[in-house]
């Protein structure tokens, strides 16, 4: 079978855990000798998109962006790994239809336990007034409809997660079976 490019979309609240599945994600892909980037959302708002601010416009060009740069990658049979917020489902479906092949996965947790966790210490910042448009406080979240994978992080950790996104790719396809990999190698 012959393995292509994909774009792989973490979506979900701050804190969720969209990034840390999304790297542990990539590091099971690149044990598979898979090419693979990884776009996390803060990363490239440093980089891509320091003039954005967090009006639903400023965060729908930076959806926008992220998905053109995923989409040249896996074009180029590289699996293109995005961690972003990326909270409008309008947007989202747009740059569903720039990739190839796009699996979307839904890191799903409440707002409370992203709150509980607060990694960042940005919701209570964000309640504190100190951050305005803040997703999930005062600017909403949609919740994606039809994700092709839901890693419901309040009840499963982050092995269990980053186990189910890859058991997923394999079932469709887009990447190898572990010991299809090692009869290979």
């Amino acid at each position: 079978m012959n393995y292509s490019g994909f774009t792989l979309w973490f979506t979900g609240l701050s804190g969720a855990g969209k990034t840390t599945i999304s790297k542990g994600v990539a590091l099971e892909l690149k044990a598979r000798s898979c090419l693979v980037e990884v776009l996390d959302g803060d990363v490239v708002r440093t980089h891509l998109s320091q003039e954005l601010g967090f009006s639903k416009q400023d965060r729908d060009i930076n959806v926008r962006r992220i998905g053109f740069v995923a989409s040249i990658l896996s074009r180029n049979q590289i699996i293109a790994i995005v961690a972003a917020i990326s909270p409008y489902r309008d947007v989202r479906k747009e740059v569903r239809y720039m990739s190839q092949n796009f699996v979307e996965v839904y890191v799903k947790a409440s707002l409370q336990t992203c709150e509980q966790r607060d990694v960042k210490g940005l919701y209570a910042l964000a309640r504190a007034g100190k951050i305005e448009n803040f997703t999930g406080i005062d600017s909403p979240y949609e919740e994606p409809l039809n994700p092709e994978i839901i890693c419901d992080t309040q009840y499963l950790n982050i092995r269990e997660s980053i186990n189910k996104v890859i058991q997923a790719l394999e079932e469709y396809k887009y990447i190898p079976k572990m010991r299809q990999v090692i009869e290979k190698g």
